[in-house]
């Protein structure tokens, strides 16, 4: 078997790999490169391998970053099946859509701001700055109403003049067209994806329906073993299952691990932390009459943060302000978390479950529903939680939130997750983080978006600990305290300077370790 490296190599995103064995191809996971517009965009847009010689798909979870270009090699012709647990087939059915929305909003946007600025060069002869009256002129040609573009018009005014068009990766029909090659099959499992070859999910513990996969290629009396990590949770977190560290016994011998090393030079706080720290910061912003904004994944983060208010709300412990969750996909995935309590873990179905109680639904919680209503909240003066994505503020609401709070020192913005580098939530944490080293003298640092620069006084707080992701120590124990053994581990998932680390570490505990560059192949013979 040939094993590939195409995504998600020395980096966190894009996530792609192929196993070849002669008669088959799988692909493990198919994920979105996110960071910076343009060069996600050129990556997004070439696909390491020809679709419609992909004999299978495996899916390791749902986040974007892994399963977001499946409609994308649908649309290019892959015939296959997509596998993977039952609850990530049901937040793909939303995640996918959603993605599809933003790919078609965005080429929207991009080609009306083209068409605008082509024909306000028209009317001025280039020469001169298009007035008021003239731009609402403009506008007026190329929307439906106040707030719809008229994309076909300006489509077509776009190809009339030979000007460039910018095409989404994939559209809803793509995403919908996709949805129906997913088989979702229960953890532990053995489900066959190829000639003499199969696949076998375990428990990831990284987020509902997160799982290690087990391929597993038989040749006679010998068998090989590939095992796909995917994304490693944490161990006692609320709600789901941990990291799983029992295999069954014709799966212990692994001779490749593909493992994953976000925080491979990382030690999280510990989770039993997590909701004091949560408190106090709460705390902390209510008692200056501030408001706390959590840019947060909808899938996954968003619930967990929830959950936690949901218990100090029944104790008591803290000022139940109203909690909003803006983000209508965070509000589809938490229903896809009441449709599968058979992931939960004991302490959830005990503190909640079996006194009849819903973990993602209180009193004081308000989902958002329309733009109306989200805009509504900024201009509430009074303190509240706001929710809302997206996670690395790339986009989305929260950024609206942030326009009307982020200059103001009695808010809070509460770093719960991963930023990635060259997002606009990691220019938040570190300028934030080197205002806060200087005693918040002098100026505050400026932050720019929407086209305008904004001071930041709000607090910026980061709780690691509430990472879907392991630390060092976690991912070490998965290697250590689990019944594998393993040959030989190939590091992804992780920018160089964690998978590196990682890599020294593991070498020196006695591991055969690599750092795969994209586009490496190993053979295992």
């Amino acid at each position: 078997m040939y094993v590939t490296f195409h995504g998600a190599t020395r980096e966190v995103t894009g996530s792609f790999h192929t196993v070849d064995t002669g008669n088959d191809r799988i692909v493990l996971d198919c994920g979105l490169f996110q960071g910076k517009r343009k060069e996600a965009e050129a990556k997004n847009r070439v696909l390491a391998v020809d679709p419609k010689g992909i004999t299978n798909l495996v899916l390791s979870h749902a986040h974007l970053d892994h399963s977001g270009r499946i409609p994308m090699v649908v649309k290019e012709g892959f015939a296959g099946g997509v596998f993977c647990t039952r609850a990530t087939a049901s937040a793909c059915e939303y995640l996918l859509r959603d993605s599809a929305k933003i790919q078609e909003g965005d080429a929207s946007y991009l080609n009306y701001k083209t068409a605008r600025n082509f024909m306000a060069k028209l009317k001025t002869g280039g020469k001169t700055k298009v007035s008021r009256e003239e731009m609402a002129e403009i506008k007026a040609m190329l929307k439906k109403g106040e707030h719809r573009l008229n994309s076909e018009a300006i489509v077509d005014l776009l190809h009339e003049h030979q000007l460039e068009v910018v095409t989404p990766l994939y559209s809803m029909e793509d995403a919908e067209d996709s949805l129906s090659h997913f088989h979702g099959v229960p953890y532990e499992s053995s489900t066959v994806i190829g000639d003499n070859l199969s696949c076998t999910f375990y428990d990831a513990g990284h987020i509902l329906g997160s799982a290690m996969v087990v391929l597993s290629k038989s040749n006679g009396s010998t068998t090989k073993n590939i095992m796909f990590s995917g994304d490693i949770g944490r161990f006692n977190k609320p709600i789901i299952n941990d990291p799983e560290l029992n295999f069954a016994g014709e799966h212990q011998d692994i001779d490749l691990l593909i493992m994953e090393s976000t925080y491979g030079n990382r030690q999280h706080e510990p989770v039993q932390d997590m909701k004091p720290m949560l408190k106090k910061v709460l705390q902390e912003t209510f008692a200056r009459g501030g408001s706390v904004l959590i840019p947060a994944f909808a899938f996954g983060r968003t619930q967990e943060i929830i959950y936690y208010l949901h218990e100090l709300y029944m104790a008591g412990e803290v000022q139940r302000v109203p909690v909003y969750v803006d983000s209508p996909l965070a509000t589809n995935i938490t229903h896809v978390f009441g449709e599968h309590p058979e992931t939960y873990d004991d302490d959830t179905h005990e503190t909640f479950l079996e006194n009849g109680l819903n973990p993602f639904n209180f009193q004081h919680l308000k989902f958002v529903q329309t733009v109306e209503e989200s805009m509504a909240l900024n201009r509430d003066t009074r303190s509240h939680i706001v929710i809302a994505g997206s996670g690395m503020c790339e986009g989305g609401r929260i950024l609206h939130h942030l326009r009307h709070k982020i200059h103001n020192d009695r808010n809070t913005v509460l770093i719960v997750g991963y930023m990635g580098t060259n997002t606009f939530g990691r220019q938040i944490q570190e300028k934030a983080e080197e205002f806060e080293s200087g005693g918040r003298k002098g100026l505050p640092p400026m932050v720019r978006f929407y086209n305008k620069e904004y001071p930041l006084k709000a607090k910026v707080v980061t709780l690691g600990g509430f990472s879907a992701h392991g630390d060092r120590e976690e991912l070490y124990r998965v290697l250590t305290e689990s019944n594998l053994k393993i040959k030989k581990i190939a590091l992804v998932h992780g920018e160089e300077d964690q998978a590196f680390s990682f890599r020294d570490f593991l070498s020196d505990k006695g591991f055969d370790v690599l750092v795969p560059y994209q586009g490496q192949t190993i053979h295992i013979s």
